[in-house]
């Protein structure tokens, strides 16, 4: 019933109010801006349904708005419009077109330098019918994360604004029959592939639309293509950034194969054989079904991106620079990685993002790779295909060469790291300091669930007929909520601050042979991070799993964003929203592997630093609102390396086991099946 009053109310959506020209450049009320952004994004390939926002499409010039550059970017993009250079309307858009990303980023950079939300709602508005839909989406979502101006607004999810890329084209289909026959429905997904493929075990990880979310979501916060001296901006620790939530995508994917009987997953090799193809069965809105790629097919060179011969020369560039120690930067510099700012450094190189010192030497293994993969179903063009999935960060992980590819860069971060000279005891004490226990609340299970999303931005349709109920119901991970309880000790006679650091990697391998500790390491998923006091004598703290700093909430369907953004307008009351602010972060559902029906086991480890040397901001014990995954606004709270104290080879464990503030124990996971 309630879902049929949502559908009501969006297909009400002439009587919005709009809101869309009212701010002064002091800013809108949060349920206002909020408001825009969600009547630019409903519907986005058809006409703008607010009538307003439609007027305002019409009548607003980008040229006469309030800008920080003196208008320089609506200048620049107005001129590509005006002389009808831009990419059309319903065509495929990925950001690894040069060219499409350079029309992207120059609206992106129109909304930007708006300095009040007359401007932006404006701009938003007017470049909404005028540009290419992909286009502008991509825009929008990168300017309301980064803008000042929508600081509080919620981001629609991504899988409800653009569902073809999130969604089997099966499922589409059907979505289309129930909107011709005017028939509500709820469609059931499936994982693509079937039983005969080893890796469908695994589709439910790399499908999940909460895991594609995350990864668009990181390179949105992320982006290859910033520039600090266009946005008067540093990202700290950007490049290590990208290794580590790559690093962790990794070691999950592999604990998930584990839970599914299969071995960990190999790296590609640019001379080696892909073996396992991929059928997406997903389709664009606009251009076709997403390639396809055979079994057992040899890397081809891809015209207009590079040669296999490239690959393999940029790699060996790359792997001489790990050996010496440094990398060359393009005026000849020397700048050292032998140290714990090294990784920053080589993530840079990797991706390659504008933060790499030498580009032209080291290219741009990363993102190039993308390229590569995804092409070989059509590396010369012959059959005019379009972009792969590994061409959108949307649709990557559906691949499971996607995870093969970022093993083999993994090996190489691995190799950078394993150069760098472990830890000592005295680096890894904290005086006075001893984790007496650690235990959880309760048996550690997961089991899957149905999830149902909206499918009514996925079809064509006009503002005359009223929308009728789609959706589709996907099967997804989940787990039981547990509480982890620790005891700590503080034989000092202060208080301390202290960072508690929580890791768990699969004991066994798929022949159930121990991991080595050093290998372990490496493997070790995070679970959690946080700040706390540590008053003298024992002291007690107990966490909930939903508090996770590694995970975020599900934000709200879009048209329960609707529906709350419309009850704060109507009543002029405050939109709370706040915990869905930054989608920055895996799913709270996905903290735990999905283990096995016998109960996998897992080496859980707790270390306890010294929270005041760790620290790079000041109130960590007030604001706990940082995400584990960085801090694209600001300073990453933890001066420590990502990963720490585990980032570094061990070669001899009783180092690290050896000290009070270190406790490991073994736990087991659970799967329960459906009854």
């Amino acid at each position: 019933m309630k879902l049929l009053v949502l559908f009501a109310l969006v297909a009400a959506a002439v009587a919005w109010p709009s809101f869309g020209m009212m701010a002064d450049s002091a800013g809108a009320p949060d349920a206002h801006k909020q408001h825009d952004v969600n009547s630019v994004l409903w519907k986005v390939y058809e006409d703008i349904r607010d009538p307003h926002l439609k007027e305002l499409s019409q009548s607003f010039d980008p040229l006469s708005g309030h800008y920080d550059d003196d208008g320089v970017a609506a200048k620049r993009l107005m001129k590509e419009l005006n002389e009808n250079r831009l990419l059309e309307q319903n065509h495929w858009f990925s950001l690894f077109n040069t060219r499409q990303r350079k029309e992207a980023l120059m609206l992106y950079d129109v909304l930007e330098h708006s300095t009040d939300w007359s401007t932006f709602a404006g701009n938003a508005a007017f470049f909404r019918v005028h540009m290419n839909e992909g286009e502008f989406v991509y825009a929008l979502y990168a300017a309301v994360i980064h803008s000042e101006l929508t600081q509080h607004v919620v981001l629609p999810p991504l899988y409800e604004v653009t569902p073809h890329l999130f969604t089997n084209s099966e499922v589409i289909q059907e979505a289309y029959k129930a909107k011709m026959t005017q028939t509500a429905a709820k469609i059931e997904s499936h994982f693509t592939g079937s039983k005969s493929n080893p890796e469908q075990r695994v589709a439910y990880f790399g499908e999940d639309i909460g895991m594609n979310t995350h990864h668009v979501t990181w390179h949105l916060e992320f982006p290859f293509w910033w520039d600090d001296a266009h946005e008067n901006h540093h990202i700290e620790r950007k490049g290590e950034s990208f290794f580590w939530v790559h690093h962790q995508l990794t070691v999950r994917f592999d604990a998930e194969r584990l839970s599914n009987y299969l071995d960990p997953v190999d790296e590609l090799h640019w001379d080696d054989v892909i073996h396992e193809g991929f059928a997406p069965h997903t389709m664009y809105k606009y251009g076709g079904y997403f390639p396809s790629r055979p079994d057992n097919v040899h890397f081809e060179d891809v015209d207009g991106v590079a040669r296999v011969r490239d690959m393999l020369i940029l790699e060996s560039r790359i792997r001489d620079a790990i050996a010496h120690g440094y990398v060359t930067g393009r005026d000849g510099s020397i700048i050292s990685i032998s140290d714990s700012h090294g990784i920053d450094v080589l993530g840079d190189v990797i991706e390659s993002s504008l933060y790499s010192p030498n580009p032209e030497y080291y290219g741009a293994l990363h993102n190039t790779a993308h390229m590569m993969l995804g092409r070989q179903g059509d590396p010369h063009g012959k059959f005019d295909l379009p972009p792969g999935v590994l061409e959108h960060f949307e649709t990557a992980t559906r691949d499971p060469a996607f995870f093969r590819l970022h093993k083999y860069m993994d090996n190489i971060f691995r190799e950078h790291k394993d150069s760098l000279t472990p830890y000592t005891k005295d680096e890894l004490e904290f005086p006075g300091i001893e984790i007496d226990s650690f235990s959880l609340s309760n048996r550690l299970e997961t089991y899957f669930e149905d999830f149902e999303y909206s499918l009514i931005n996925a079809v064509d349709d006009t503002a005359e007929i009223a929308d009728v109920p789609i959706s589709t119901v996907v099967k997804r991970l989940t787990h039981k909520s547990f509480t982890a309880k620790c005891v700590i000790n503080n034989n000092n006679e202060h208080d301390v601050i202290a960072t508690v650091r929580i890791f768990a990697w699969p004991k066994y391998d798929n022949n159930h042979v121990e991991f080595s500790f050093n290998d372990g390491r490496w493997n070790a998923i995070e679970m959690d991070k946080y700040w706390t006091k540590l008053t003298p004598g024992p002291n007690t703290i107990t966490r909930s799993s939903m508090d996770s700093s590694v995970t975020v909430p599900d934000v709200p369907s879009f048209l329960t964003l609707i529906e709350k953004t419309e009850e704060a307008v109507s009543s002029g009351s405050e939109l709370h929203l706040e915990d869905y602010v930054s989608g920055l972060g895996l799913p709270n559902r996905f903290l735990l592997s999905k283990g096995t029906t016998k109960g996998m086991d897992f080496h859980l480890v707790v270390f306890v630093s010294d929270g005041a040397k760790d620290a790079a901001i000041d109130g960590l014990l007030e604001n706990t609102s940082f995400n584990h995954y960085g801090a694209h606004s600001g300073k990453y709270p933890d001066k420590q390396p990502h990963g720490y104290p585990l980032d570094r080879r061990v070669d001899d464990k009783r180092i690290i086991t050896g000290v009070t503030n270190f406790k490991g124990m073994d736990v087991k996971v659970y799967h329960v099946e459906e009854q």
